[in-house]
């Protein structure tokens, strides 16, 4: 009798441990879950880093990832684009955050002539104001 209620309290005290454990281990992971963010592109900074004439593919790999879209031009010269949208924390509110305000596009456009970076294009706007068509609709955007 003796050894069976020294079972029982055996049990209670690991039941009474066991949850606070849990407990701390979910509260860790949700807290280790909060810590990821995605990575993000400084397009401004990193752009400031390439010299036209001096930088090559390598160069423009390093210092901007790969490209968002490319472009072969003539002969030997590509354009590679790099895009990148920026969102308050008020623009990512689901339902309505659309109409908080518009996301910062920027855009570096880098053309390439045998390897070497031959231009360096870099443009920052508001989406508004590259969907200018919704607000005009009697006017056709010219591709």
């Amino acid at each position: 009798m003796n050894q069976s209620y020294e079972m029982e309290m055996a049990m209670d005290n690991m039941r009474t441990i066991r949850l606070p454990m849990i407990l701390l281990l979910i509260g860790m992971l949700l807290a280790l879950s909060a810590c990821y963010t995605k990575p993000v592109r400084h397009l401004g900074a990193d752009v400031s880093l390439l010299s036209e004439g001096e930088s090559t593919k390598e160069d423009v790999l390093i210092f901007l990832g790969d490209p968002d879209d490319q472009v072969q031009l003539d002969g030997n010269r590509v354009k590679w684009l790099y895009l990148d949208k920026n969102m308050s924390l008020m623009e990512k509110t689901p339902f309505f955050g659309k109409y908080v305000g518009a996301p910062e596009i920027t855009q570096v456009v880098v053309t390439f002539n045998n390897g070497v970076v031959e231009s360096i294009d870099y443009s920052s706007s508001d989406q508004d104001e590259l969907e200018w068509t919704d607000d005009f609709p009697w006017q056709k955007r010219k591709e």
